[in-house]
Parts: C-alpha cells; sequence; structure tokens
C-alpha cells in the first residue's frame, strides 16, 4: 500500500488510521468537508468534498487513483452507488467501516454470515432508514455493484478517550451528579472495541487486502450492569437506575432521567474467528475497559478541581 484516501479522517479512529498510515510511509489524502482540524499539517494530502453530493465527490477526486481507499462516512446505498461509480478502476481496495447495526440484537456473538450483503435485496429507500439499515444497503451495493474487491469491517460500539460523541462519558457525568439513567435491560451483554484497535485493525485489512464482510471486537463482552458497577467504583457513588416501566411510573422526576447510549432489550456482540483465523488477534476487553473508565473519571475529577479554581 502506497497511496491511501480516506474518506473522514480527522477524528476519532479515523485519525489514528491516518497517523498508521504515515507512520509506514504511505502517502494519505484525506476528504472532508474541512469543518475540522487537523494536527496532520503538510504530511497529508487534502481534499474539500461533501461525500453526500456525487457531483462534489467527482471534481474533488478527478484524475486520482489510490491502491486502496478507506470509507468511514457512508451511511447508505445512494452513497455507496456513488463510489461504486466513481472509483471504478481507480483503486485496487476498497475498505467500508461498516457495524455490528447490521446484524439483529438477540445474539451475543454474531457470524459474518448472520447478514450476507450479496443477496440482501437492494430495495428504493423512501424516507429514513436506521442506522443499520442505512449499513445492510450499503453493504449490499459494494458487494453486488462494485468493481473493485471490498471489504466491510463490522465495529460494535468504538470507544477511547477521544470520543467525541461521548457515550461512555455520559455515564459517567449521570453518576457523578446524582442523575437518572434509563436502562431497559441491565443484563444486555454488548461487544466493544477500543478507537486505537479499530485504526490498527482498518490499517492491516487495507495493508494486507483482506476481502468480504469481517467482525472486529474485542475480546469477551460486558453487561451494563458491569459497566455501570465499574463507573460506581471508580467514582465511589452510587447509580441511579431506571426500567422504562419505573421511568413511566416517576412522572415528576422524568425529565431529570435519560436513556442511556448502550441501552438494550436483549445481547448485541460479535464473533471474530474469521479474523483469527487469518492472523488477526483482538485485546480481551476486561483489559482496557476499566483503565477506560478510569481515565474518564480522572478526567472528570480534574473538570471539577479546574471549575473550582475558576
Amino acid at each position: 500500500m502506497e497511496k491511501a484516501l480516506v474518506l473522514g479522517g480527522t477524528r476519532f479512529f479515523g485519525k489514528k488510521l491516518v497517523e498508521r498510515m504515515l507512520d509506514q510511509g504511505v502517502k494519505v489524502t484525506i476528504a472532508t468537508r474541512g469543518h475540522t482540524k487537523d494536527d496532520f499539517g503538510d504530511r497529508v494530502q487534502r481534499l474539500i468534498m461533501d461525500r453526500g453530493d456525487k457531483h462534489s465527490m467527482q471534481a474533488a477526486t478527478k484524475g486520482m487513483q489510490w491502491d486502496v481507499i478507506y470509507d468511514n462516512i457512508c451511511y447508505h446505498a445512494a452513497g455507496a452507488a456513488d463510489a461504486c461509480e466513481l472509483f471504478r478502476d481507480r483503486t485496487k481496495h476498497y475498505v467500508f467501516t461498516s457495524t455490528l447495526a447490521v446484524y439483529e440484537p438477540g445474539n451475543k456473538a454474531h457470524q459474518e454470515d448472520n447478514f450476507d450483503p450479496y443477496t440482501y435485496e437492494i430495495a428504493e429507500v423512501v424516507g429514513e432508514v436506521s442506522y443499520g439499515e442505512g449499513k445492510r444497503l450499503a453493504e449490499a451495493v459494494f458487494f453486488q455493484q462494485a468493481s473493485f474487491p471490498v471489504t466491510a469491517v463490522r465495529f460494535p460500539i468504538v470507544l477511547g478517550i477521544d470520543d467525541y460523541t461521548k457515550r461512555l462519558h455520559f455515564h459517567l457525568e449521570r453518576i457523578d451528579q446524582g442523575l437518572g439513567i434509563e436502562i431497559p435491560n441491565r443484563n444486555a451483554r454488548l461487544s466493544f472495541i477500543t478507537s486505537d484497535e479499530a485504526a490498527d485493525f482498518l490499517y492491516r485489512v487495507g495493508k494486507e487486502r483482506v476481502n468480504g464482510p469481517i467482525n472486529a471486537c474485542s475480546d469477551g463482552v460486558l453487561s451494563l450492569q458491569d459497566i455501570i458497577h465499574m463507573i460506581e467504583q471508580e467514582l465511589n457513588k452510587q447509580a441511579v437506575i431506571f426500567s422504562p416501566s419505573e421511568r413511566a411510573l416517576s412522572d415528576s422526576i422524568a425529565s431529570d432521567i435519560e436513556t442511556s447510549p448502550f441501552g438494550l432489550l436483549d445481547d448485541w456482540g460479535m464473533d471474530t474467528t474469521k479474523a483469527k483465523e487469518l492472523g488477526f488477534a483482538f485485546r480481551s476487553i476486561t483489559e482496557w475497559y476499566p483503565a477506560l473508565v478510569h481515565a474518564l473519571a480522572e478526567e472528570l475529577k480534574e473538570n471539577h478541581k479546574n471549575n473550582k479554581a475558576n
């Protein structure tokens, strides 16, 4: 891999992917709307474009070719179809960031063949579709219509201290402030992966030309109860948890309750046997999750000190 294009490479694991490639001497081009500043300096080439606008993409990338294209910001069939047309004969490999959400909840260890994009019907979309359905349709378009080899990397929830969506942060902040959290099922078990490991996996998939759908997540799963307990121990505070039915009976304080971003009715996880058979290894979730909770708790405490000082 000598030249790579990253669609969306200025935040979170996309940014880390770019750093991995630069460290290995890859000539990297990043394509974004130009709204988010980056620290890459003159080490990368920048293209300004709107991923959702075919004509914008065409104008920005005209006449260019890459060994690998990483697409972190495609969420629907139309975007996938645009890429299939625009990048025909212009790349040797397309790595699409997909999601655990292509699978339905109810299994803590989904395998890749639990969703088959090669046969999934590409139905005409009328109105809005869910995040998971958008990714299913995008996968289906890529695998059924692309002229180039495609990989769909299916990630679960990606976490890190730099997670701009602040999904884990949400739980620490609510528990720290004594505010209510609605959790439909405390025992629902989830897969996760760190932003560092996600970036490493994407880099290797592109470098080694792994094709087809592939799951990537840390070894093991955690229940919501496990996560809440970790945070309680770290903050030395008790969480205020409500089930949906308990929240419905708490009209007087309902406005102080918010639903967990991890709130699910059932297990939702992935099996990584395929990746491991290809030589990939993953960290244990019990190795990094408590350390991340600790780091976020320390950050929260530091913020409290700074606020008092001001």
